[in-house]
């Protein structure tokens, strides 16, 4: 499939160029970072797939769809859940919200595959990637007008502060983005990392010593709840 990658931020296209090159199935013809110079392009050349961000300046990805008139296949790569039903209802493949893993891409890729070429199976897409299960050592969150790429290497721990969190690095910085501590905990638990309090999810690597409810962490002892003490001492076999 000949795809093209519009979005305005420059992390997010790089991050999307890295997937395309593992699925051999995909070939990137081009990229951009607005809507506006990519209409003419996809009027132009035949273009199979668009990944397409929604939200950017002066020309969103809705207005692009609405202007283009050779329609291809489209997935869309944002950073907001909110546009998910207007996106569906005007025909797109999958819907993906940043930061985006790589099996999610995949199983988004499949399903335009087979809306494409439905004879083609799951089983063959994958059979065509160059890296089956890639390891992501990182994510990307959104931190004021960016996604910001953060490897979990670089994650000391993360405090929960109701709809938001603060993620605190080895850099002795903060990043403070709207995510859920569920969602982080779901995403970090097989990365080295433990949920230790309704508040706390900590990066086990960086613990220096454990006193009876607190660890610490750089010079920040943080609190282990009754809650969690039981499964945090398990995973790491106390």
């Amino acid at each position: 499939m000949k795809c093209v990658i519009i979005d305005d931020e420059p992390l997010a296209v790089e991050l999307l160029q890295d997937f395309v090159k593992k699925i051999d199935s995909l070939e990137l013809i081009n990229s951009f970072n607005n809507a506006i110079d990519a209409v003419s392009f996809i009027n132009q050349n035949n273009v199979d797939l668009v990944f397409l961000d929604i939200q950017m300046p002066h020309f969103s990805g809705i207005d692009f769809l609405n202007t283009i008139e050779k329609k291809p296949l489209v997935i869309f790569t944002t950073a907001y859940s909110d546009y998910a039903v207007e996106g569906f209802n005007l025909g797109a493949v999958d819907y993906l919200v940043k930061p985006i893993p790589f099996h999610r891409f995949l199983k988004a890729v499949v399903r335009a595959q087979q809306v494409l070429q439905p004879a083609i199976t799951n089983q063959a897409i994958a059979e065509n990637t160059n890296v089956p299960e890639i390891e992501q050592d990182f994510m990307f969150v959104r931190a004021e007008y960016e996604n910001v790429k953060l490897n979990f290497a670089d994650i000391l721990f993360i405090e929960g502060l109701k709809d938001y969190v603060k993620i605190y690095t080895t850099d002795n910085k903060f990043i403070l983005t709207l995510i859920s501590l569920i969602k982080l905990e779901n995403l970090l638990s097989t990365k080295g990392f433990a949920r230790i309090h309704r508040s706390y999810i900590i990066n086990i690597k960086h613990v220096k010593s454990i006193q009876k409810n607190k660890v610490l962490i750089s010079d920040k002892r943080i609190p282990i709840s009754e809650s969690y003490k039981n499964t945090f001492f398990e995973k790491i076999n106390l």
